[in-house]
């Protein structure tokens, strides 16, 4: 019995076959996918910020922002048997769900987020081989550690795999 393990706003988890892994709601967040092909293991973090830098939280959600989300993924990963070698990744989301006419480089959010996730991936020597980012239409995904294959459904957009 396979199970379909989910990821919430600003959390990461992770999963092996033969569950799968899902996130829903994904507007300007960014849901990462970091897996390792050959030990079937994979996470996903659903990223709303770029930077922990603007909590002003006491205690710091860690799956909340892009730099410690990734992170926070990529040591449990290792912890659990992943290669850091084999590691790669796939990232969806990351649109701009609003229209500002004042053009303000803070509402960007979305944009901002997917160069903070590049930005954390290429620190870490993770390449990223498939996206699916921008536009203005949210995103449900959902990933299949065993087949690899990313499920992206859009809004008014239907279903891409990459």
């Amino acid at each position: 019995m396979s199970e379909i393990i989910k990821v919430g706003i600003a959390d990461i988890n992770v999963v092996s076959p033969p569950d799968t892994i899902r996130t829903t709601g994904l507007g300007s967040c960014v849901g990462v996918i970091l897996f390792d092909q050959i030990n079937k293991i994979a996470g996903m973090a659903h990223i709303m910020l770029p930077d922990s830098s603007l909590s002003k939280a006491p205690a710091l959600n860690k799956g909340k922002y892009a730099d410690t989300a990734i992170r926070s993924l990529y040591e449990m990963l290792i912890n659990l048997g992943a290669n850091r070698k084999a590691l790669k990744a796939k990232i969806a989301g990351g649109a701009q769900m609003f229209q500002f006419s004042s053009g303000n480089e803070m509402m960007r959010i979305g944009p901002r987020n997917v160069e903070r996730v590049k930005e954390e991936l290429y620190s870490l020597e993770i390449p990223l081989i498939a996206s699916d980012t921008g536009g203005s239409s949210g995103r449900t995904i959902e990933f299949d550690p065993n087949t690899t294959l990313l499920t992206i459904k859009t809004v008014n957009a239907g279903i891409k795999v990459i």
